[in-house]
């Protein structure tokens, strides 16, 4: 029993096996190509190459971007959208004369065609990577400092591709650091980290003063920020000290005088005079409601 049932799959299975050959066959459907990745510098030209053995009468191609959203590049033997101006169609692949970032993405090419065995299908997949130079980074440095303090100098750049590595520089000369700590480059005065664009000083100095500015560079190009002036200043002790003892003797004198002007009893005879200034400004007031009294009577 478990004999035949084994033999009984078997036959299924070599059934389904030649069904779906001969399906393949009958409509001559084959398997996507392998992957290419082909790589442009923006502003210059690239080809997507679109690979078949040859050209027949009644052949159809298609270019779609993959996405969210598919696209047409190329339809009904005419390049679609702004494709129209800046590329051109050279066999089955396109010449794209202006690369741009927004064209970085997917794209696959489908070429139909009869056959013998019925219509064959051939498709083709390409992903386009559009390298962009750095644009001006930004940079922030403070105006001052106070020496001995934690500063930290940021420099940033958004639209380089790939990401671009930051240097740093002092009034004109580039700030080294160690290379044994990679992307942490020290020395006994700052920290500056080429992947995220920071400098930071854990104890800043008088030494330190002076004009920086930041780079961004990767393989494309490189651009840097116009330089900040950074000016550090010791902390002046002997003038905080001042500062404190004129604000202590300020307080002193008014308390003193306060003080003097209680025991010479100032308050008391202001308060008295303010008491009998308002008790003649109800007798007047009495005297006035009397005499228009009388006066209407």
């Amino acid at each position: 029993m478990a004999r035949g049932s084994r033999h009984r799959l078997l036959l299924l299975l070599l059934r389904y096996l030649v069904v779906a050959l001969g399906y393949h066959k009958a409509y001559g459907f084959s398997a996507p190509k392998d992957h290419k990745v082909v790589t442009a510098i923006e502003y210059q030209e690239v080809i997507l190459a679109c690979k078949y053995p040859k050209k027949t009468i009644a052949f159809r191609l298609e270019w779609k971007k993959l996405g969210p959203s598919v696209s047409f590049v190329y339809y009904q033997q005419a390049l679609q959208g702004d494709f129209k101006d800046r590329a051109e169609l050279i066999d089955f692949s396109i010449r794209i004369k202006n690369v741009t970032r927004n064209d970085a993405g997917k794209y696959r090419c489908e070429i139909s065609a009869p056959s013998e065995q019925g219509q064959n299908l051939e498709e083709d997949t390409v992903t386009l990577e559009v390298l962009v130079a750095p644009a001006v980074p930004s940079c922030e440095v403070p105006n001052s400092a106070l020496s001995g303090t934690v500063v930290e100098l940021r420099c940033q750049e958004k639209e380089g591709n790939p990401a671009p590595e930051y240097t740093w520089f002092k009034d004109g000369v580039r700030l080294f650091g160690n290379l044994k700590f990679g992307s942490q480059n020290t020395n006994s005065s700052y920290t500056m980290n080429t992947k995220s664009g920071t400098l930071k000083f854990n104890t800043v100095s008088k030494l330190d003063s002076g004009e920086y500015s930041c780079e961004a560079r990767n393989s494309v190009g490189h651009r840097r920020c116009p330089g900040k002036r950074m000016q550090v200043d010791d902390l002046n002790i002997s003038g905080i000290i001042a500062a404190v003892v004129i604000v202590a003797l300020v307080i002193s004198i008014c308390g003193f005088g306060v003080c003097y002007a209680q025991k010479k009893g100032y308050f008391s005879k202001e308060a008295s005079f303010q008491k009998s200034s308002s008790a003649s400004k109800d007798t007047t007031s009495e005297n006035d409601f009397k005499h228009t009294k009388s006066f209407i009577i």
